[in-house]
């Protein structure tokens, strides 16, 4: 997979080679510079012909590319899992808005409320469109093995603390990313003023992707009993979100 990020080289017919100044994954829109131009042209990646540096057609609506990282994060969870990081947790919500979602990973005790937050360990699709890396000195379109060596050099203390067993969890995310991925992830949120779905919320992570039909998903291990009951639902996860918006820095 080929790099699009701001940054990266593209060709356009009638201007030549240029460089990505932004873009948004969502809408499909970039802003080229050419040159030494002071402005910078605005392109639609659908129809505006525009193709990588080595002539390779960008074909947006065809192949659409994430418009948020959380497959790829659930990839790399579960890869860190099976070499024995049992204690690394993927908590996913939709922001208040309702238009993005975001992520956040967690090591040590598996408490889905009060998880420790350290810098470069979280993020949000509204940021992933305009800059698609995950923020812990990874690359655009990095592989799932690339990514953990990124995490690693970048924070190996706090990887550490991911070392341990947690079979009950690792055997849940191993079978929810045998569901869902390439193109679906799964939310620990819901809609203000709904229950508690009974099964797993599903997004999926690309646009003009179909709504998930697969067998329905159970919630993580010790989810349901942090709620008193299914019918009477306090809505900690989705009032909690006001409090890490913009999201904390500690």
């Amino acid at each position: 997979m080929q790099v699009l990020a701001p940054g990266s080289v593209v060709f356009h017919r009638y201007r030549g080679y240029g460089v990505i100044t932004t873009i948004n994954l969502l809408t499909g829109w970039i802003s080229v510079r050419f040159g030494n131009e002071s402005r910078t042209l605005d392109l639609n990646l659908s129809s505006d012909e525009v193709h990588y540096a080595d002539g390779t057609p960008i074909l947006f609506r065809r192949a659409p590319p994430e418009r948020m990282p959380h497959a790829r994060l659930m990839e790399m969870v579960r890869m860190l899992h099976r070499a024995g990081y049992e204690k690394l947790y993927l908590y996913t919500w939709p922001k208040a808005s309702g238009l993005h979602w975001r992520w956040h990973l967690f090591t040590g005790p598996r408490q889905w409320m009060n998880r420790p937050w350290r810098e470069g360990w979280y993020g949000s699709g509204a940021d992933f469109n305009f800059n698609p890396v995950m923020g812990w000195g990874d690359s655009p379109a990095a592989t799932t093995q690339e990514l953990i060596t990124a995490l690693a050099q970048f924070d190996p203390q706090g990887l550490a603390q991911a070392l341990g067993k947690d079979e009950d969890h690792t055997a849940w995310f191993a079978a929810v990313c045998d569901a869902l991925l390439p193109d679906y992830a799964f939310s620990l949120g819901w809609h203000h003023g709904e229950p508690m779905p009974q099964h797993l919320p599903i997004i999926a992570v690309r646009s003009g992707t179909p709504a998930y039909t697969g067998m329905p998903l159970p919630w993580p291990p010790g989810w349901e009993g942090l709620w008193r009951t299914s019918n009477d639902m306090v809505m900690r996860p989705i009032s909690t979100l006001t409090s890490f918006d913009p999201i904390p820095k500690n």
